[in-house]
Formats: structure tokens, sequence, C-alpha cells
């Protein structure tokens, strides 16, 4: 007997970080046997006939031995990955008279299939269940609540085999696993390098840029890793915006949830796809599962060079923006850049204590592979000294994480508090404005400006570093004290003991 139908059901497939929705179009009709899947589906999704059909006959159901096509609209974009085998298995399943079509009504479908019919799990499961909530719709796939997100209005089912079907029995998952607390080292156990926790608390507090420079040894990874303990939590929308990048890339999502920032340290050998993101079919970066939190890249001079300037348009964006012959991907990429490096090959170089053995020709190239471009994004940039070994068998250092962590919460509260009472304007204005200089430290700041030879950016980021250090002090205009200390920090001047 043949059997003869159609059917339509709504599924989703990833754009970026966004998802978007597909109609999986089923038609069961007379003719010879066999299985199409058309609409720029690519292997995985051609291969899903296979999955679908195994999956079928093992959750106890009848396989249609006539002729199958499914067309994945609109069939102008390209299809990519395993999650539309639960909206096959549907279409083909109610096509053929073996389940009623109500089971769709206000529903979005999006789950990978075992061969023994299981609903498993897919990167950018999140991302479909914002698709299918901003719809109005139910969302139903795997039972997987560790890797959603309790959102309003939000409707989730779960499924876990096939076989479930001819019962219509669906899991509501309305309880979601409890997020992990986190705990980070804390600057308690870095001996000295008080000049350099002053940097990052005042770089976590304003979200600037930091590069740390100095010899083997001096505590630059140990200061940067300690970075997370003092920065503040995410708000529930920035933990949502992170937390659809993580699960496009297939990474844990719970610590985000729980409100604590990402810090992403990759190695030095990253290629430019898996820094700045690419790569086929298209994934987020470094830069990007870096978003509302930290880059760290140690050892930033041994990083490729071609790599490194592609950090630039991020830094200045806030974006990542991808163009391929097929499509055109965004990719948020906001965070705070944090940088280590040694000043030479050998990594002594200015170092009081041990001579260095680079040709002044080796230094110079050395730290020419930074680039200034990169170099003039960085609004703090320090000298990290050996700590004395005196200080060092103490073992402990005189600020906490704690005390730190309370002069960036006090900063921020501060600036919600300025920006309520008076808007500030965009650009340069703007942060002149907010500064509230006197006419004397203005003077003052335009000529050290014009003998240190700053960049109109340059000029900028020294002034949005001083803006932060007066609002960790909670003062609403910007002294003297705060332009030197900025400007020592743009310059380098000083080093971190």
């Amino acid at each position: 007997m043949t059997m003869m139908g159609r059917c339509s059901v709504p599924s989703a497939a990833l754009q970026g970080v966004r998802a978007v929705p597909v109609s999986v179009e089923v038609s069961v009709s007379s003719g010879l046997p066999g299985f199409s899947i058309v609409g720029l589906a690519d292997t995985a999704v051609l291969e899903s006939r296979e999955r679908v059909r195994s999956a079928i006959k093992a959750a106890g159901f009848s396989m249609p031995c006539d002729r199958i096509v499914v067309n994945l609209a609109p069939s102008s974009m390209r299809k990519r990955g395993t999650g539309f085998d639960l909206a096959i298995a549907l279409g083909v399943l109610i096509a053929s008279g073996q389940l009623d079509r109500s089971f769709l009504d206000g529903r979005l479908f999006v789950g990978e299939l075992s061969l023994e019919g299981e609903v498993r799990p897919i990167d950018g499961l999140l991302a479909c269940a914002v698709l299918a909530c901003r719809q109005g719709r139910a969302f139903v796939g795997p039972v997987a609540p560790d890797r959603l997100v309790a959102m309003e209005g939000a409707r989730f089912l779960g499924i876990r085999s096939l076989a479930a079907l001819s019962t219509a029995e669906l899991v509501r998952m309305d309880r979601f696993p409890p997020r992990p607390c986190a705990r980070f080292p804390d600057y308690r156990e870095v001996a000295g390098n008080d000049f350099a926790k002053r940097a990052l608390q005042i770089a976590a507090a304003g979200g600037h840029g930091v590069l740390m420079m100095g010899p083997p040894g001096s505590g630059k990874t140990m200061l940067a890793s300690r970075l997370p303990s003092i920065l503040p939590p995410l708000s529930e929308d920035e933990a949502l915006e992170s937390a659809l990048v993580h699960s496009v890339a297939g990474e844990p999502i719970g610590s985000l949830l729980a409100g604590v920032r990402p810090f992403r340290s990759p190695h030095h050998s990253a290629s430019s796809a898996g820094l700045i993101g690419g790569g086929s079919p298209l994934r987020p970066g470094e830069v990007s599962l870096a978003h509302n939190g930290v880059l760290f890249l140690d050892e930033l001079a041994e990083f490729r060079t071609a790599v490194l300037q592609g950090i630039r348009q991020p830094m200045e964006q806030g974006e990542v923006c991808i163009t391929r012959a097929e499509a055109s991907v965004s990719f948020p990429a906001r965070f705070m850049f944090v940088g280590a490096s040694n000043p030479c090959p050998c990594g002594f170089f200015g170092d009081p204590e041990r001579s260095c053995t680079c040709s002044e020709s080796q230094v110079s190239a050395y730290q020419n592979r930074i680039g200034g471009p990169l170099l003039d994004r960085f609004d703090l940039q320090i000298d990290v000294c050996r700590v004395p070994p005196s200080q060092v068998m103490e073992g402990q250092g005189a600020q906490t994480s704690e005390q730190l962590r309370a002069g960036v919460l006090r900063a921020r509260e501060f600036l919600s508090w300025r920006q309520a009472r008076r808007p500030q304007s965009s650009g340069m204005k703007g942060l002149v404005e907010a500064c509230e200089l006197d006419a004397p430290d203005e003077r003052f700041f335009v000529e050290a400006a014009r003998r240190s030879a700053l960049s109109g950016r340059g000029m900028a980021r020294t002034l949005a570093v001083a803006r932060t250090i007066a609002d960790i002090d909670e003062r609403q205009g910007v002294q003297m004290d705060d332009l030197v200390e900025a400007l020592g920090f743009r310059l380098r001047q000083g080093c971190a003991r």
C-alpha cells in the first residue's frame, strides 16, 4: 500500500551566534523508493538519511518504502550540522500517517539522532531555543537543561528518544542545574608587585587594555591569571550574550550563567581562524569567546604578526565580521585585552641583575613583532620586575583580591551614578566633559601629550584611564595626580616590584 502525504516541521539553522528559522518540508509519495534531501545541505545533513532511517526502525515505527523528498527552506541558505535529524524524522512519520500533525502545533524542533533513536544535543542549542522563544513557540529538543537558560516566556520540552513519540511523552525542562560557584586564585598569593596590581585594578574598573613587559619569572602570568577574581559579575544580558557564543562553539556555559566573566588564554601557536574566528563552518574565535571578559595573550611577541594585527579591528568595533563567498557572519567581541611579553629573545633586556645577551637589532626586531598600531591600543603599559628574594620567601602580598575588587565595584557604581547624573556625549568632547578638568590641569595634559608625541587615540585613552582612577576614589573631577598616574602607565614609567 502506497502512503502519500506532506508535512512541514519548524526547525532552525545557525548563522553566527544566532539561529534563523528553517522549514523542513517532507513529501512521501509513490514512485521508486528513495530518500533525497535538497536545499543546500552539507555532508552532515545529507548523512541524516541513514541516521533517520535507523532511528525510526529502532523506535518501533515503520520506514516508508516510497519516495521521500526533504526540502530545507529557504533553499538559498547553506544548511550545516546534524540538528535537523529530529525534524526530518518527525516529518517522515507525520507525512506517512504514523503521527498526528497536532504534535507540531506551536513548537520548534532541533536535535541529532543516534542510530538507536536517542535524541542528542548539538552546538548552538541555546541559540535555537532563543529563536523559539522569540517566535512564541515551545522548544523541543534533547533533554539537556545544562545547555539552556531560563528566559521569560520560554517553554522547553525535552525528548529522550523517538520511541517516546508513540506516547507523546515529553519532559518539561523548567528546572536548571545549580551553577558552579567560581573560585579563583587570590592576589594575596602574589608577593610584591603592588604597582602591577594597581594597574590591573584600574584596568578591571574601566575595561582598559594592559601590557605587562618583564623578564621570565617576574610574575606576569600569575598576575594576569588572577584578574577574574577582581572583575565584576556578568549582568543577565551579558551572561546570555556570552553564553550564546560559547554554545555555538560547543563550550560549557555553566560558569557564565553563574556570572563569571570568561577568561581566555590561547597558546601563541594559535592560527588566525582560531584567534579571530573563521574556518568551515564559520565559528567564533578566542576574541569572541572572550566577549564580556578577558583575552590574555601570554608571550605576546611570539604570536605571528598577521594574527596579532587581526585583533585591532575587533578591539575598536566590538565585533568580528567574517566574510566568505557563501556567507558574511558577525560575532561579538568586546573584551578586555591583556598582554604579557619578555622584552627580548633572552628575556633580560633592562634587568638590573642579569645581563642581556641579545644584540640591539635583536631586541628591536623582537619588540617590533607586536607592532606600533597594536601597542597604541594598550591603555596601560607597565614594566614588571622580578620580586626580591626576601619578598618571595614571605609568600604573600599586602593586597588581596577582595580589597582590589572593592575598588573595581566602587568605580563601576560611581560611573553609573555619573552617567545618570549627566549623560556623556560621544567622542573626545564627551570624554573631556566627563573629566571636568580645571584650566591649569588641561594645559598640563596638552603639554605632556605634545612632549610625549601622543596620538589622538593615545590622548583619549590616557584621559579615560585618568577618569577611571578618579572613579575608584569617587571624585567627580579628574585631578592633576590622576593625569600624572595615567600618563605614567601610558608611557611605561615605573616598575612593578
